[in-house]
């Protein structure tokens, strides 16, 4: 939600103490509330007023031959100073902390890749230009040019090479602004996406290139205090139909093992319109899991989710189990993050679709500070 993705607002509450000697609470950030109004191209730039950031992308893709892929690539920026700057003159100044994933799915032989980059901003070592649309992460890099966006990240001869151009409009989740994640002020994001984006490119895999097409989503969010302290994870779906229907759900769990009610989602009809769903408009359930050999975590691994007022039903399934990102230094724990295949029905006629889920908070309890 991933990209509500990922990630960091659960798993990493920066240890300011460490990185300036200030108290995090002395530190003042923009908070997510309600009234904001987008501004484009202003809002596709970096928001370095607010703490966390982040552009997600997921795709399913496939060659001429029919073979099928998944990629994620995730730029996170998180703010250390808030709007009090530290006076610091050196090139070297830790202003913010970047973080990257990038994973390949490859289907067919259900092997997955997955690596992170993590870095200051130092002297062009990353960025995220708040005048123009272009993120870093050293060598993996995201731009635009017009109408298309593109994606650069290579590892070990792994990675991807990806334009993407919008084939909807913005979806702008949630309400007057903001999407809520909690009943504080400032439990919350600011939050949109492009649900289908026509995406071409080349994948490599282990130095083997393909050439590949399909779809993509676009997730951006930006917020400071976007989640509550009585949360333990979350369950965050990006679902594209062929009859061009999108739905985003997410659903926020609880200590106490019962769903937030602030979970919520976005159901995008072919036509572009689209309508925010409250926690009673939708259910997901999951009917199987499995145990992780890196982690040992009990992830779900097939769902049924229902729209009754639409008259839709459907059942998730991951296109291989074996997607999660375990160990990872930038978030001191593990997440599944993975391609997935859909068939059910709307309004009695029968759909499939692909998409991605992320699964947060099955692992453990995450470490809320700073990276080793």
């Amino acid at each position: 939600m991933p990209k509500f993705i990922i990630l960091f607002l659960f798993v990493i509450q920066l240890n300011i103490d460490i990185a300036h000697g200030q108290n995090s609470t002395s530190l003042k950030f923009h908070q997510a509330l309600p009234g904001y109004s987008y501004q484009f191209p202003r809002d596709d730039f970096s928001h370095d007023e607010f703490r966390f950031e982040w552009w997600y992308y997921t795709g399913n893709l496939e060659n001429e031959a029919g073979r099928q892929f998944g990629y994620q690539l995730t730029f996170f920026r998180v703010g250390l100073e808030g709007e009090q700057p530290v006076i610091n003159p050196s090139k070297w100044k830790i202003d913010h902390i970047y973080f990257a994933h990038m994973t390949v799915s490859d289907i067919q032989n259900k092997e997955f890749h997955f690596f992170e980059r993590i870095n200051r901003k130092g002297i062009k070592n990353a960025g995220a230009k708040t005048d123009a649309f272009k993120v870093w992460n050293s060598d993996w890099t995201l731009t635009a040019e017009e109408n298309t966006q593109k994606l650069k990240a290579l590892e070990n001869e792994t990675g991807v090479n990806l334009s993407l151009i919008p084939i909807k409009k913005r979806v702008f989740h949630g309400k007057n602004g903001i999407s809520m994640k909690g009943s504080d002020e400032g439990n919350a994001s600011h939050y949109f996406s492009y649900t289908r984006m026509k995406t071409q490119g080349e994948l490599l895999i282990k130095g083997k290139k393909f050439k590949v097409t399909g779809t993509s989503w676009m997730d951006r969010e930006f917020s400071s205090n976007p989640l509550n302290p009585s949360l333990v994870g979350w369950d965050w779906f990006s679902l594209k139909l062929d009859n061009q229907t999108e739905i985003m759900l997410y659903q926020l769990r609880q200590k106490d093992g019962n769903i937030d009610p602030h979970s919520s989602g976005t159901f995008i009809a072919a036509n572009q319109i689209y309508h925010h769903l409250t926690l009673d408009k939708f259910t997901i359930s999951p009917k199987s899991s499995l145990v992780s050999k890196h982690t040992n975590a009990i992830y779900p691994s097939k769902w049924e989710i229902n729209l009754p007022e639409s008259d839709i039903k459907l059942q998730v399934t991951p296109d291989f189990f074996d997607q999660e990102l375990y160990n990872l230094r930038s978030i001191s724990g593990s997440y599944w993050e993975g391609s997935v295949s859909i068939k059910g029905s709307v309004a009695g006629k029968p759909v499939t679709g692909k998409g991605y889920v992320e699964l947060v908070g099955y692992e453990k309890v995450l470490k809320q500070d700073l990276p080793d």
